[in-house]
């Protein structure tokens, strides 16, 4: 049985599947184009839904969105680093686990449990080696279609 979203919303690459929590996004979820669209009904779902396709039209729209606390310190501290990635950048998860004294797998898994990917660009993180996995579904399919349509998007030189 699918996850109950509270909007899923069209996107060039699939839909968006939208969690709220009182007034704060509580994840955004990737979502094949097979799932039927709910309209946003919110002023903060319909604030979510203009921000997002103010993205899709420009990539250099910045996300300005009430974001549910979550993660642990150290997801939140590779976060922060994931943040300051400019659009069109990529950086590796060694670069990331370097700079926080971690290692890469780490910093892997603190990626894949990004609960607002877009608004925390988990895109523009690579492994050493080629694109690496999405959002823990590895290195092939949907996910990973997405994440290429991103970095396109954005302008990144892909490897």
């Amino acid at each position: 049985m699918p996850a109950q979203f509270d909007a899923i919303l069209p996107a060039p690459f699939g839909k968006v599947g939208v969690r709220t929590d009182g007034d704060a996004v509580a994840e955004l979820v990737y979502l094949p184009d097979s799932y039927d669209a709910i309209a946003p009904a919110s002023t903060l779902l319909r604030e979510v839904a203009a921000q997002l396709d103010a993205y899709y039209a420009d990539p250099n729209t910045v996300f300005d969105l009430p974001l549910a606390a979550r993660g642990t310190d150290f997801q939140r501290r590779v976060w922060d680093q994931i943040c300051a990635v400019p659009r069109g950048g990529l950086t590796t998860y060694g670069t990331i686990a370097k700079t926080l004294r971690s290692v890469p797998r780490a910093v892997g898994q603190a990626c894949g449990q990004n609960w607002f990917p877009v608004v925390i660009p988990c895109h523009r993180v690579v492994s050493a080696s080629g694109l690496g996995g999405f959002a823990h579904h590895g290195e092939e399919g949907f996910h990973l279609g997405v994440k290429r349509w991103l970095l396109r998007h954005e302008g990144a030189m892909l490897l």
